[in-house]
């Protein structure tokens, strides 16, 4: 039996479609997503899980409608500072992993403020995955190494030049909203996570229904390289 995971990644979809199943604008399907991402958090916690890795905004994303990706904005200023309260009561750390260098300046400054208060929090990580990209990541940590003057690297010097450096391989990956793809999400790190997709929207996930993958994951035989 495999015991419970370390760490997880969450690719929160569903969020318009929810919204539009409801007659609601589809920008409020946003909004109650990040509510849910408060819940998992506590879900991640009670289940003794050190990690978790939240996938909020891809890189993709950016192509969406203006008018969009202004309310994400919006909403990623209200809700980091939001789940930066829970994340503190907990005494987890809260990471940010991406492309910083996109995302407005006073968004920069709150998730460097996030990380400089949470750093000395030892029970755990939270990490949001903002303007992130499997692929993206990689070519930055090629070009930090070239930039390094390094012709050859190990594995692990790669690794260590991503903007996950630091944080687990997930064991486990959850994607909600039906779609079974990865969708450019932690490439490198998820070659042995254990993959689990729901139709749930992410908005309606449960505390039952991750409680039910747990058990799910828990009773798979892992054997990486297999």
């Amino acid at each position: 039996m495999t015991k419970g995971p370390r760490s997880i990644g969450v690719i929160m979809d569903g969020n318009r479609r929810w919204a539009r199943g409801r007659g609601l604008p589809q920008l409020e399907g946003h909004r109650e997503g990040l509510a849910r991402s408060k819940d998992m958090l506590l879900w991640a916690e009670e289940a003794g899980i050190e990690e978790i890795t939240l996938y909020a905004f891809s890189t993709e994303n950016w192509n969406r409608a203006a008018e969009e990706v202004a309310y994400l904005m919006d909403l990623f200023r209200e809700g980091i500072e939001d789940l930066f309260g829970e994340v503190m009561r907990r005494d987890f750390r809260m990471q940010f992993i991406g492309e910083r260098a996109r995302m407005p300046n006073d968004i920069q400054r709150l998730m460097e403020t996030c990380e400089a208060r949470s750093g000395q929090n030892t029970r755990g990580t939270m990490v949001l995955a903002l303007s992130y990209g499997g692929r993206a990541e990689i070519l930055s940590a090629v070009n930090r190494v070239l930039v390094a003057g390094r012709e050859q690297v190990t594995e692990e010097e790669l690794r260590s030049a991503m903007w996950s450096s630091g944080l687990s391989d997930p064991d486990l990956i959850i994607r909600t909203g039906g779609e079974k793809r990865l969708s450019n999400f932690l490439t490198w790190q998820s070659v042995y996570s254990e993959l689990f997709f729901t139709d749930t929207m992410w908005p309606d996930f449960s505390r039952k229904e991750f409680n039910g993958i747990l058990a799910d994951f828990a009773s798979r035989e892992r054997r990486p390289g297999a």
